[in-house]
């Protein structure tokens, strides 16, 4: 009889394999919300990059559209007036190119760091659950 209060007692302190199992799956699961919360951030922050990027890229567009127009009113005044006149637009067209020039690379940059578009973190960190998760397994 007192073999059997020891089996009970042993028992009792051990977990049944469907309440280990029951919670590897609820762990499993949290895991899982936890790592598709971190991949919709880490995505959301390179949108967000490669919108400033790509609205950088176009202001340095029309900023260099500006820039043809007033090198287009430099050939005509250079033309038909005197040096000090067209040479003023000059100036103006040049600073407008370098403008153009600064927020080009700005965005460019900016697009860099947006790319690639996958969540890296995200995947580094599932990788590192996958080898804990292969490495307990194995025990």
């Amino acid at each position: 009889m007192s073999g059997t209060m020891e089996r009970k007692a042993g028992h009792d302190e051990h977990h049944s394999v469907g309440e280990l199992v029951g919670q590897a799956t609820e762990q499993l699961s949290l895991l899982v919300r936890q790592e598709v919360a971190l991949a919709k951030e880490e995505l959301a922050e390179k949108g967000r990059r490669a919108g400033r990027g790509g609205g950088l890229l176009g202001a340095a567009g029309a900023v260099a559209y500006a820039g043809l127009l007033a090198l287009a009113a430099t050939a005509a005044v250079a033309l038909s007036t005197a040096l000090p006149d067209w040479a003023a637009v000059l100036v103006v067209t040049v600073v407008l190119f370098a403008i153009a020039g600064v927020l080009a690379a700005t965005g460019r940059a900016q697009l860099r760091r947006a790319a690639p578009p996958t969540p890296e973190q995200t995947l580094g960190s599932v990788r590192a659950d996958v080898e804990e998760i292969k490495e307990r397994a194995q025990r």
